[in-house]
């Protein structure tokens, strides 16, 4: 589906990937993991067009995408779940939803459709449908964002450092959603710091370090690799 090859990024002067390539097939959740500073998130953003590649390419079922605006890269089927959760706080949970929508210009029905499935899938939401987003907790703004992306029908669902400040428990919760989310047909690709519970749910995955991938194999694999398990899980 997602095809990332060679892909070279600078940020002024400063190179923040070094020929990095990755791919996703249908179907799949792939975890992308690195350290602080590893390149994750220049990743995600040149996927997307926010930061143009300046070698290499990102095609999407075979076309290149690496040249086109944000706005008609979401429109050909991917969106984001950004880091720490940049939801609209002045807005409802209901209006930062329709957002979610809006590249779509999706008839009232199926808007109907994309509000259900969302409320299905986060209950919590659907009790909170017109409070203002600022007020939710840190976990009910995270299920907001998952929730907004959902709401652009994405074939592929990118999520930048989804574990990022919650509690052990709604980490737990929101990695079984992911799981959920892929069930119902969505491929995901999830950039995480914490390893241990993105291998759990992931089929493959791979590891940036410095702007270039070092390791890529299944997550069954990674979680045996004695520098993961050193690096990423704490381990001797």
């Amino acid at each position: 589906m997602l095809k990332v090859d060679e892909v070279v990024t600078y940020y002024g002067p400063v190179q923040a990937l070094k020929g990095v390539s990755l791919d996703i097939h249908a179907g799949e959740i792939v975890c992308l993991l690195g350290g602080n500073a590893s390149g994750k998130s220049t990743t995600m953003k040149t996927i997307l067009g926010l930061v143009r590649p300046r070698a290499g390419s990102v095609s999407l079922d075979g076309e290149r995408i690496d040249r086109l605006a944000t706005a008609e890269i979401v429109r050909r089927g991917i969106s984001l779940v950004p880091e720490a959760r940049r939801v609209f706080g002045r807005m409802t949970v209901w209006e930062n939803l329709a957002m979610g929508a809006y590249s779509r210009h999706a008839a009232p029905s199926e808007l109907e459709q994309d509000f259900e499935r969302v409320y299905g899938l986060f209950g919590r939401l659907r009790e909170r449908t017109d409070q203002h987003a600022g007020t939710l907790s840190g976990g009910e703004q995270q299920m907001l964002a998952i929730g907004r992306a959902l709401m652009a029908r994405p074939r592929l669902l990118l999520m930048d450092e989804p574990s990022m400040g919650l509690s052990p428990a709604l980490v737990d919760q929101v990695f079984d959603i992911i799981q959920a989310i892929n069930r119902q047909g969505t491929t995901i690709l999830v950039v995480e710091q914490n390893a241990a519970v993105a291998l759990s749910i992931a089929h493959r995955g791979y590891v940036l370090q410095n702007g270039s991938i070092v390791a890529h194999d299944s997550a069954a694999a990674l979680l045996q690799t004695d520098s993961i398990r050193r690096a990423y899980l704490g381990e001797d």
